[in-house]
Order: C-alpha cells, then structure tokens, then sequence
C-alpha cells in the first residue's frame, strides 16, 4: 500500500498582548483575519466557524485540510490564545501565526512548537 501521508506535524501555541480591544470583539473580522495569515502560510482552508460571546470575546475556529487553527480572545486584557495544528509540510504553522499577530498590530507575541508524531517534521 503506497504512503500517503505521514504521523506527523508541528501544533505552534501562541498568546498575542497588546491587541485592540474592538478588534478582539470582533468574531467576523477574527474569521478573515486567520483565514488569510493560514492561506497565506500554505494552508487549505475548508470551513471559518466564528462565534462572539456576551458580554465580550470571540472564539474563530478554521478546519484545515491539514488540521485545524483557533483563537479566543479576552478584550478586557487585549490579549488572545491561537493554536495552528498542520500535519505534513506544505503548511508552515508558525509562519501563520506570525502573520496574524502583524495582521493584529500585536505589541507582543509568545510563541511555543510542539513536534507532534515522527519526529522528522522540520
């Protein structure tokens, strides 16, 4: 049986700071937003579900050909929690990341890689 894709794949964690707080409530804007920085990583985007909570908040979650990517936001702090999970390496997760917290004018970024499966992942 031929080899169609392999056990493996970089899951990057970030916390963005220094986020505008509007921008943060905004789960459309949200949507677009890492719809475009996970495109633009070389990632194939099925589906953007985008939630906003009362009284403040959103969660964005975008199924991923090549896994999944989510954020959840806490105006009141001006901060958000994203994850991108890519398997195999066409995709570059952190990449994604990047471009979204420069999408989101962030004024800091705290980035964590996890290798996940065989352990050749670059």
């Amino acid at each position: 049986m031929p080899e169609i894709g392999r056990f493996a794949g970089r899951h990057v964690l970030a916390e963005l700071h220094g986020v505008d707080p509007g921008l943060l409530d905004d789960a459309a804007r949200l949507g677009e937003l890492l719809r475009a920085a996970v495109t633009e990583a070389g990632a194939t985007v099925v589906d953007v579900v985008a939630k906003r909570f009362a009284p403040q908040g959103a969660t964005v979650i975008a199924l991923l050909a090549e896994s999944h990517a989510s954020v959840h936001t806490y105006p009141e702090h001006g901060s958000l929690f994203a994850d991108v999970f890519t398997c195999g390496e066409r995709a570059d997760p952190e990449h994604a990341l990047r471009l979204l917290a420069k999408s989101l004018d962030a004024a800091a970024v705290h980035l964590s890689v996890l290798h996940r499966g065989e352990r050749r992942c670059p």
